[in-house]
């Protein structure tokens, strides 16, 4: 990753897109001088552990679509994130397809009916697992940033859990709010 100070504003990853608008992390690249691009690692219909289950609402053995990605800056992994939808809604959509979603799943999630409108987030900091070391290129004492974000709709339906690790160095997170 660059050696700058990144500050990264949720605002953007949590509103649908308008046609022909660079998806949220190409753009944030971009505007720190990067070129932000991602693979799509898996995507796949699984039972939730308990804990993620509750964060969506949903009785224990109910099913989500669980997509995982990898987020590149210049070509380097500086991010994994897996996000989670329930079943109910994602099953048949492109949220269940093993293929990117044009304008990100937040503007699909809208298209479909459900617009976010209520965002929770969770920031934390820990070692890095096995797994996060291996994918994002990180030494064996190295620590991850995590960011647990959970997207509501108005009556308060949860439809998007996601859970991001983020390679630590140089990161810094803004929160940014609207008061009507």
């Amino acid at each position: 990753m660059k050696h700058l100070e990144w500050i990264s504003v949720s605002t953007p990853y949590v509103t649908p897109r308008l046609p022909g608008e660079a998806e949220a992390w190409r753009a944030e690249a971009a505007q720190n001088g990067g070129v932000g691009s991602q693979r799509l690692l898996d995507v796949t219909e699984i039972v939730p552990v308990a804990e993620l289950a509750e964060a969506l609402q949903l009785d224990p053995g109910k099913q989500v679509i669980q997509r995982r990605r990898m987020m590149l800056l210049d070509e380097r992994p500086v991010e994994v994130t897996t996000s989670l939808y329930p079943a109910t809604i994602a099953r048949g959509t492109g949220l269940a397809e093993p293929r990117k979603i044009r304008g990100g799943a937040v503007t699909l999630l809208a298209e479909l009916g459900y617009r976010p409108r209520r965002v929770s987030e969770d920031v934390y900091t820990r070692r890095a697992t096995d797994t996060e070391r291996s994918l994002l290129q990180l030494g064996e004492d190295d620590w991850v940033l995590g960011l647990t974000r959970v997207l509501s709709t108005d009556d308060g339906l949860p439809v998007e859990l996601s859970v991001m690790s983020m390679t630590a160095g140089g990161r810094r997170l803004r929160y940014e709010s609207s008061i009507a």
